[in-house]
């Protein structure tokens, strides 16, 4: 079954930024020899991502001068990008410049990844909207031994452990991977001798 994930890497102290909006400190770490986004982005059929996110792959990426490059990121997925300000469009990119409510931008993007998942990039307040409308599925963070003190916060949203539940967990290089569902799990059912028992008196 399709899923909505969320998959990003972070700092140990829960960072997807530094306060400068850099990923600098980022690639400054081993990622090893594997390359797990591969795998991931091919069980991915579309995506979306915040206008902050994606002003930085225009600038860091250098799409609009060689838009090969997107290409070789994200093939000819579709992508919805959320803003409220006017953002040039990556040229052959199949982009939707879009705002408001999200669960009407992901019953598009269901349709557009025809049975694969969602992929929603970032940054983290973006993905908290989903959350409040309980459409995300799975987190996946890429977690780098490095800690930040300060920036752009992972998911700015309450989840209890009830909430969150490990599924998965690797090492890749110097990253940590730490997969998890995301929705209530069940309470656990209690042994009838551990119940507690209420005397009743009778009168």
């Amino acid at each position: 079954m399709a899923k909505t994930q969320y998959y990003t890497a972070t700092s140990i102290d829960g960072y997807i930024a530094d306060e400068n909006n850099s990923l600098n400190w980022l690639f400054d770490v081993d990622g090893g020899n594997e390359n797990p986004f591969g795998g991931f982005i091919a069980g991915v059929g579309a995506f979306a991502m915040g206008a902050n996110t994606y002003e930085w792959v225009l600038q860091n990426d250098n799409v609009m001068a060689e838009p090969q490059n997107w290409h070789d990121l994200y093939g000819d997925r579709p992508c919805w990008v959320f803003t409220h300000r006017e953002l040039p469009l990556v040229p052959d990119a199949n982009i939707f410049m879009v705002s408001g409510d999200v669960r009407r931008v992901h019953e598009a993007m269901l349709v557009a990844a025809k049975g694969a998942n969602v992929w929603l990039v970032g940054g983290g307040d973006l993905v908290g909207q989903f959350v409040d409308q309980g459409l995300l599925d799975e987190i996946i963070l890429g977690i780098a031994p490095v800690l930040l003190g300060r920036g752009t916060p992972l998911l700015p949203r309450h989840l209890s452990s009830r909430q969150l539940v490990l599924t998965g967990n690797a090492q890749v290089g110097r990253f940590a991977y730490l997969t998890y569902a995301v929705g209530a799990e069940p309470m656990p059912t209690r042994h009838p001798s551990t119940r507690i028992q209420v005397p009743v008196v009778q009168g």
